[in-house]
């Protein structure tokens, strides 16, 4: 796999291109599977190398490149360039915790390419400020897409990588580039779409537990990354990193402490309005597919980005075709392979285990950047999606996943045979309930077990990553439903394997006797012994209970797939005391077996500790609450969730390598 020809690429490259416009010629599995060629080269290196972006600011960036094996003697390529841009520090050493999260991409360099680790703007050893995702980052990454493509031995071709925020950088910055760029393809893991519904806020409620952690990571890092990169650089500047320091003090004071206090005293970055969607991946996916820049996805089903990965796919491949990037793909819509996702069972900081994901990426790029012929197109199922339950790799098409029927599971009076410990055990029923009343009473607590999946999830997987997958409380959540804030709803055993698929909605009605309200809906599956395994979750602050239908999924006959309420200040009405009222509860999506024999549960509870914090005015109209949930002939409560046969997806995932 060495170097090729400029010439022979660039053929190579146009020819791969028209067949990817095309429905691919031949399924998946019609050729033998593509294996990498073994590494070629030994790796050089040049640390903090400064690139003058526009405005002045300097940057810096470490370059890896290939070595003649066996010498110092640079190869003479050229090499395409692979790139990610990182606030963590790119000398940080925290590229242990993930795929490439910071340091170098040896496996990339020694089979033929350039790589790239650039600080983002007020990071690392990079001049400036920093802010979450400002805008200017992505001005900065379409500049050092340019420099880097004329770096020497370089073949004038880019491709970015990168997991979390760096994957998030990608998509923002292929959105800021020219038509004419030299950015030919991205891989972003465990990206996001819409930041402030995928995890800032979760039912316009601050994520506390994620968001504290993480703006206490990047202060600190802003801190103490400068001095350990400057020592590490080969010209160390010492006076250029006191400025650089003294710069990111300051963009801690003016960024990180008034980010928290403006969100925590319900200022505007507390609501979804032109903060957020100056930062949003989901505002630039119609550019990238404008300028036909390929994306590989890869996502998890317990990652802080759950919601939005699956929405960067079904927004690309509608884009690529003329849809709404916001609407749901309809069966049978064509798809391209020029836009994949793979979702795993993976927490944030666990992706993507058990899959080589390296000669993934290496196959990806050789496509686009070498133009070899390694058949990452030859699918007509680009959506890889890893069964929970059933421990595999399928293959699909479209998202939301096609057949799958939207059936409804009305709450009803109890006692369910579960054994569940809540207070109510209620029951889930297919038919609605025909009674003139009927309702079940909670209480806002303010807090709940931490005993739950959320817990995991909104802490990153830190706890599954120490533990190696083996918490308890990931795999049963009994001590959640238990208690005055919580209450579950238990069907019947099933009577064949079901398979959940996609995201779910829970149609609540109920009154409260404060001017606000919070529901929590966890959809778990039941074992014939009880244990109780968390699927997914979601979250609505009643207040931000206004839909907005246009922008809103729903399956045929109008039952709700995939609500979608503004949360914005103008969209704020307060719950009117005693009044029954409706509440639409977005739940993240799943894709999981329940066998014959197990049994859905839904759990409601008012609080979710220590994923949410409440804000001060939030409290406020909380405190005291008492709801009551109902299930009668006027206000059927329910939870639409979306089942398939068991045998609904059966094509494997040939891409899935798994982990050497």
């Amino acid at each position: 796999m060495g170097a090729r020809g400029l010439a022979r690429g660039v053929l190579a490259a146009a020819l791969a291109c028209a067949a990817a416009a095309l429905a691919p010629a031949a399924p998946a599995g019609a050729a033998a599977p593509w294996r990498p060629d073994p590494p070629a080269y030994d790796v050089g290196s040049r640390l903090n190398v400064p690139v003058t972006m526009r405005d002045g600011t300097v940057l810096r960036a470490d370059v890896y490149f290939p070595l003649k094996a066996g010498t110092q003697r640079p190869a003479p390529g050229p090499f395409p360039v692979v790139m990610t841009q990182t606030p963590y520090g790119k000398d940080s050493g925290l590229g242990a915790a993930g795929n490439h999260l910071t340091g170098a991409f040896p496996y990339m360099v020694r089979r033929g390419y350039i790589d790239v680790v650039a600080d983002v703007r007020g990071t690392g050893d990079s001049q400036g400020s920093w802010g979450l995702f400002d805008p200017v980052q992505a001005r900065d990454g379409a500049q050092l897409v340019r420099w880097a493509a004329r770096l020497p031995h370089a073949s004038g071709r880019v491709g970015l990588y990168g997991e979390s925020y760096l994957g998030i950088d990608q998509l923002l910055t292929a959105g800021a580039v020219g038509r004419h760029s030299p950015l030919r393809a991205i891989f972003p893991v465990v990206p996001g779409n819409d930041l402030y519904r995928d995890t800032a806020f979760f039912g316009g409620v601050p994520g506390l537990e994620f968001d504290a952690v993480f703006l206490g990571l990047t202060a600190g890092l802003n801190v103490f990354n400068p001095p350990a990169e400057t020592a590490q650089a080969d010209n160390p500047d010492p006076v250029d990193m006191l400025n650089v320091e003294l710069q990111h003090l300051g963009g801690i004071a003016a960024y990180h402490l008034s980010t928290l206090i403006t969100a925590e005293l319900g200022g505007d970055q507390a609501y979804d309005g032109a903060y957020w969607r100056a930062r949003n991946p989901r505002e630039v996916l119609r550019s990238i597919a404008r300028k036909r820049i390929p994306a590989f996805f890869v996502g998890g089903w317990y990652d802080l980005f759950q919601r939005g990965t699956p929405l960067d796919y079904s927004g690309l491949q509608n884009a690529y075709f003329g849809r709404p990037v916001g609407a749901p793909m309809r069966p049978g819509q064509p798809v391209t392979p020029r836009y994949q996702l793979l979702m795993g069972p993976w927490y944030h900081v666990t992706a993507p285990d058990g899959i080589d994901l390296e000669r993934l990426e290496l196959q990806w790029f050789d496509h686009w950047l070498k133009g070899e012929a390694t058949g990452i197109l030859r699918t007509r199922t680009p959506l890889h999606a890893y069964e929970l339950g059933a421990g595999r790799y399928l293959d699909a098409r479209a998202y939301p996943f096609e057949g799958t029927r939207a059936t409804r599971f009305y709450l009803a009076p109890g006692p369910s045979g579960s054994g569940a410990p809540s207070p109510n055990d209620g029951a889930l029923s297919r038919r609605p309930p025909a009674a003139a009343s009927g309702a079940d009473t909670v209480a806002f607590t303010g807090i709940s077990s931490m005993c739950d999946r959320q817990s995991d999830q909104w802490g990153a997987g830190a706890i599954a990553l120490a533990t190696g997958g083996a918490n308890p409380c990931d795999s049963d959540d009994r001590t959640l439903q238990a208690g005055p804030g919580s209450l579950t709803y238990t069907s019947p055993p099933l009577a064949r394997d079901r398979v959940i698929a996609g995201p779910v909605d829970a149609t609540l009605y109920a009154t409260s006797n404060r001017p606000d309200a919070f529901f929590e809906v966890t959809l778990e599956d039941v074992a014939p012994g009880g244990r109780s395994t968390p699927l997914t979750s979601g979250g609505l602050l009643g207040s931000f209970r206004a839909l907005d239908r246009r922008r809103s999924w729903f399956a045929p006959g109008g039952t709700p797939l995939l609500p979608y309420h503004p949360y914005t200040r103008e969209s704020v009405k307060p719950v009117e005391p005693a009044k029954v009222t409706r509440y639409d509860v977005e739940v993240f999506p799943t894709f999981a077996r329940i066998p014959a024999g197990h049994r859905l549960r839904v759990t409601i509870t008012t609080s979710d500790t220590p994923h949410l914090g409440f804000t001060a005015p939030q409290l406020e109209r909380l405190a005291g609450g008492v709801y009551q949930v109902q299930r009668n002939a006027k206000a059927a409560s329910y939870v639409a969730v979306p089942l398939a046969a068991a045998g609904a997806y059966r094509d494997p995932c040939e891409l899935c390598y798994p982990a050497p």
